[in-house]
């Protein structure tokens, strides 16, 4: 298990940086920081083996929080200024990603953090292998809506839909109305299983029962093919 700290004076940071680490089993949140001397009082009296760090914040910037210590931990910088991946490198940071940032890059880049603290590429396994199967079809996961967790057995999701800035998720029992986005969750749900069909909708592809037109019909529902994720079925039904 690798601990880590956030340090970011935007709370919208610590929530997209919590829900990608909540996605690897080998990561474990131990302080949200909200500036350089929460950082600094933290870290004197604690051992933290990883730090997700944003620059431009008020009072000490990143990087001179960076300075004042004397044995710091692996740091990722998370920033919306690519112009200071040069000091940011030359500081000893493992790596430097640019917001907005993908999921996919957040992965190597802690993927990359993790190998350099064991010294060895072999201890980065585990954390990809449970990666992989976060993708496969029988894990289960975790989304917010009404002020809870709700727990996500792919096996029972049926379609996506997009509702704003929130999701619908059709369930074999139950609809939820999670605060992911419909992008989010196109990361999370293996492609193997689950393709965007529509800007709007992502169908489970054992649960369709036949295609038609610009039409895909699932149990109860029809659900439609958006004009730019036409080849994408195509390609499918080629195969």
């Amino acid at each position: 298990m690798t601990n880590y700290i956030i340090i970011d004076d935007e709370p919208l940071a610590h929530q997209l940086i919590e829900k990608f680490c909540g996605m690897l089993p080998h990561l474990q949140l131990q302080k949200n920081c909200y500036d350089a001397f929460q950082a600094m009082e933290f870290l004197h009296q604690n051992n933290v083996e990883l730090i997700f760090l944003d620059i431009n914040m008020p009072k000490i910037n990143g990087f001179e929080l960076l300075r004042t210590l004397t044995n710091s931990p692996k740091v990722i910088v998370t920033s919306a200024y690519q112009e200071f991946a040069l000091e940011g490198y030359e500081l000893g940071v493992v790596d430097y990603l640019v917001k907005p940032f993908s999921f996919e890059r957040f992965v190597k880049a802690v993927n990359k953090a993790i190998s350099v603290q064991n010294n060895s590429i072999k201890n980065v396994l585990p954390l990809l292998t449970n990666l992989e199967n976060t993708e496969s079809k029988g894990d289960s996961f975790f989304v917010k809506g009404d002020k809870k967790y709700h727990q996500i057995n792919p096996e029972k999701l049926l379609y996506v839909e997009a509702y704003g800035n929130y999701s619908k998720l059709f369930l074999e029992e139950e609809m939820i109305i999670c605060n992911e986005k419909i992008s989010d969750l196109e990361v999370i749900l293996s492609r193997k299983y689950f393709l965007r069909v529509h800007k709007s909708f992502i169908v489970a592809l054992e649960k369709v029962k036949t295609i038609e037109g610009n039409q895909i019909f699932l149990e109860n529902t029809v659900v439609p093919i958006g004009q730019t994720y036409r080849q994408k079925i195509q390609k499918l039904l080629e195969k």
